[in-house]
């Protein structure tokens, strides 16, 4: 690593550090699912199977690509049976670039996923999590079956038009059943709303 990618990484990470203190103050509007429905390109459900994070082409950000083997499209290409998802951040050497309020996949790990094909920095129309943590809802398992629980769950969310803070389905998330089956009623119709 060069001593310009070690500043460049330490004035990154500081630069976020400072934008961000307190970290409550690191707060996004609150989205439901008919936004994330209407606004994705692509809605999985898969496990991610291995993480790698690098430089991007010119060298100036740390990105990571998570391999997801999918077990079910909600919205998107029927016949998608892989995808990787390009993540702002990660360790490469020595250095860590972390975002605060960014997504996080890790092997090993099931997800239902709000995908959009976007640029990140040096890595123009990658496959991404738009909208951060409230776009990547971890599958876990509960004494009724799967539920999906919201990234930002564990965040204060700016109210919504509503006046809603919660991430869709709160701290205990929604069973994952019936969160599928809103996601296809709202990709059919585009109007109803889960809380």
């Amino acid at each position: 690593m060069t001593l310009s990618k070690f500043l460049l990484g330490v004035f990154v990470l500081v630069t976020g550090i400072a934008l961000t203190a307190p970290a409550s103050a690191s707060q996004f509007g609150r989205v439901g699912l008919d936004y994330l429905v209407a606004e994705n390109e692509t809605i999985v459900v898969g496990e991610v199977r291995e993480t790698y994070s690098y430089w991007n082409a010119p060298g100036t950000f740390i990105l990571t690509d998570a391999k997801i083997v999918v077990s079910e499209v909600l919205k998107g290409d029927r016949h998608l049976r892989e995808v990787t998802v390009t993540l702002p951040g990660g360790s490469v050497d020595e250095l860590s670039t972390v975002v605060v309020g960014g997504a996080e996949l890790k092997p090993g790990s099931s997800y239902l996923l709000f995908l959009h094909r976007g640029d990140l920095p040096g890595a123009p129309g990658v496959q991404m999590v738009r909208d951060h943590i409230q776009g990547v809802f971890e599958l876990k398992a509960s004494e009724n079956g799967l539920r999906a629980v919201s990234q930002a769950s564990a965040d204060t969310l700016l109210p919504d038009a509503s006046g809603v803070t919660e991430a869709p389905g709160g701290k205990r998330g929604l069973r994952l059943e019936a969160m599928k089956e809103t996601v296809r009623e709202l990709t059919a119709h585009g109007r109803q709303e889960v809380k």
